[in-house]
């Protein structure tokens, strides 16, 4: 038996112990393999349950109903209300533990109510180095980790739900819309609803992996390094102009630097390190 074996044969034996399970389920690629391993090891008794809100995107809905339609587990929405929150609209670093402890909260209560016994998240082991105080959120909740116990990494995730046929095995990764948002800056309806919008029509162009960043009158554009040279012509910088003026940013700015996750984060990461 190979590493990634032995890891899925840990997770799968994990699982079973747990007499039932909710798992909070975004559509993305880890939470959709973790769903899909419960799934496995407990039939009915796991629940995947997805959050509604204003930070999570159409696409990201119907990216999740995909990944149910073809794998027909149990499944639910739920809808979170992070956004009454004070302490999330004003988007300091700690933003992301206020949007976790609504969720979990939530979760916490619907298997209460539903008897079950426990709530898992999909984080995994390369989900460590980045700033994430939705982790403490988790700890404070009590969730499980699965994926993270047996030292899963994106990349073994990725490699087994492509092997389980996931139509999301290679998505890119897919933060909520705040995460977009600088530091500093409300968080608010409106803005997310630009923001999904600016990068729907990014993908309108053909563009894969990205980000849309919103400095309130500057949009910063993060593309992947490999789809740069597209982006980097006159043409394509007309194109910007055209999309992201009439959503009401006086400048458009493209970083050379190129998507990565979390690019408001680095000073956060050497502080909590």
């Amino acid at each position: 038996m190979g590493e990634l074996e032995a890891k899925e044969h840990r997770l799968r034996a994990g699982l079973e112990m747990v007499p039932s399970l909710i798992v909070a389920y975004s559509g993305g690629v880890d939470s959709a393999y973790l769903a899909y391993a419960a799934h496995r090891a407990l039939g009915d008794r796991m629940l995947a349950v997805t959050a509604l809100s204003a930070s999570y995107s159409a696409r990201d809905r119907r990216e999740a109903e995909k990944v149910v339609a073809q794998l027909s587990f149990r499944h639910e929405f739920i809808e979170t209300d992070e956004l009454a929150n004070p302490a999330y609209r004003a988007n300091t670093p700690e933003r992301c533990y206020f949007c976790k402890d609504e969720l979990f909260d939530q979760l916490d209560e619907l298997a209460r109510r539903r008897g079950f016994a426990a709530v898992a998240y999909g984080i995994n082991a390369d989900d460590q180095g980045d700033w994430r105080p939705g982790q403490r959120a988790a700890r404070e909740h009590r969730v499980l980790t699965p994926l993270l116990d047996v030292g899963m990494t994106k990349a073994d995730i990725r490699e087994l739900a492509r092997r389980a046929r996931l139509p999301v095995w290679d998505r890119p990764a897919s933060a909520c819309l705040s995460s977009r948002i600088a530091y500093g800056i409300e968080v608010t309806p409106e803005r997310l609803a630009i923001v999904e919008k600016g990068e729907e029509a990014l993908r309108a162009l053909g563009f894969r992996q990205f980000r849309v960043r919103y400095h309130e009158d500057l949009v910063r554009l993060e593309i992947a390094r490999e789809e740069l040279p597209r982006a980097l012509t006159p043409e394509m910088a007309g194109k910007f102009v055209e999309i992201f003026k009439p959503l009401g940013f006086k400048f458009v700015t493209l970083d050379l630097e190129g998507y990565r996750t979390g690019s408001f984060n680095p000073p956060l990461v050497k502080i909590q390190s």
